[in-house]
């Protein structure tokens, strides 16, 4: 079965990080940058979610993946409150017998729960989303993650109310939620989602201008290679643009089927030798949407596509 990102979608769901380099005098030494320190790759569990979280720990770390990015769907029969201390201990050390670790969360209000939305006029049900999200913040600090990538488009579409309200509602949202992913040690990551998934926040563009407004080091953006068909620029060009907001990488075939199934061991280079030059240290992740061929392939298939890009780079 073929399940690309927006069947996938349909089916599933009904400091601005930048620092100033300027006001150095013509004779200040200049400090010799960091040496680059490799890509650090994880990938997204929902693609196995019918095995055991045991079992897909083990073949993301023996695919070579560093870390696991998590659909905390995939692991709850209601919420993630019912994951208690005990049962969150007993997933931190599945991943550390698999070589890996938590890179955070995605697929934030996916259900269950159901009811969720995000920037609904009802304010009832958008109080209860908020706070849902605070339960997820603490439930991705305890199992060692950084990042929440805030994609949910159907929690996230307009209802009854204009796109300038819905994105008013969202960056009110985010801004209730930033002081406690600060406190946890967690960044809330707006992803821009193209117009065929949700109608608010469709670019990188419009992520700037809600992360400008909220002005909170817990929130900021990330880059998706499948998630760009509504910019006008080349992948590298967006990359350069937007890198002070961008803390996480998605990447996955623009068609959303997993490495090695399309054109992105060339396509992608460019962007890869971006990151590379902006010594980029944080997460590639990857993220598919056709689960046929099965996780170890997936995985592995992967991986290979990536070492013969990070082989091109100079």
């Amino acid at each position: 079965m073929h399940l690309d990102r927006r069947n996938f979608i349909k089916s599933s769901l009904g400091f601005a990080g930048g620092l100033a380099l300027g006001g150095l005098g013509a004779c200040a030494k200049k400090e010799p940058a960091e040496p680059w320190a490799g890509f650090k790759y994880a990938m997204c569990n929902e693609s196995m979610r019918e095995l055991s979280w045991a079992k897909q720990c083990q073949i993301i770390g023996e695919a070579g993946y560093t870390g696991v990015e998590i659909a905390a769907f995939t692991l709850v029969r209601d919420n993630v409150n019912e994951l208690e201390a005990n049962h969150r201990t007993s997933l931190v050390n599945d991943m550390k017998v698999a070589g890996i670790e938590c890179v955070g969360l995605h697929w934030l209000l996916a259900p269950p729960p159901k009811g969720l939305h995000f920037t609904t006029p009802d304010t009832e049900v958008r109080e209860k989303t908020v706070n849902y999200l605070k339960d997820l913040i603490n439930f991705c600090s305890d199992l060692g993650g950084t990042v929440m990538i805030f994609g949910s488009p159907k929690q996230r579409n307009t209802v009854d109310i204009s796109i300038v309200e819905a994105k008013k509602y969202f960056a009110d949202g985010l801004a209730q939620v930033a002081d406690l992913a600060q406190q946890r040690g967690v960044q809330i990551l707006l992803e821009p989602l193209d117009k065929s998934q949700t109608d608010v926040v469709n670019t990188l563009a419009e992520a700037k201008e809600i992360i400008e407004k909220i002005n909170h080091p817990a929130i900021q953006t990330m880059f998706d290679f499948h998630n760009t068909p509504d910019e006008t620029e080349p992948f590298d060009v967006l990359i350069k643009k937007y890198y002070p907001y961008i803390y996480h990488v998605h990447v996955q075939e623009m068609d959303g089927k997993h490495l090695g199934q399309g054109d992105a061991v060339t396509h992608y280079v460019k962007a890869f030798q971006q990151l590379k030059d902006l010594n980029y240290n944080k997460w590639v992740s990857l993220e598919v949407f056709d689960f046929e061929p099965g996780g170890a392939t997936i995985a592995e298939e992967s991986m290979d596509v990536l070492k013969q890009i990070e082989a091109k780079l100079i």
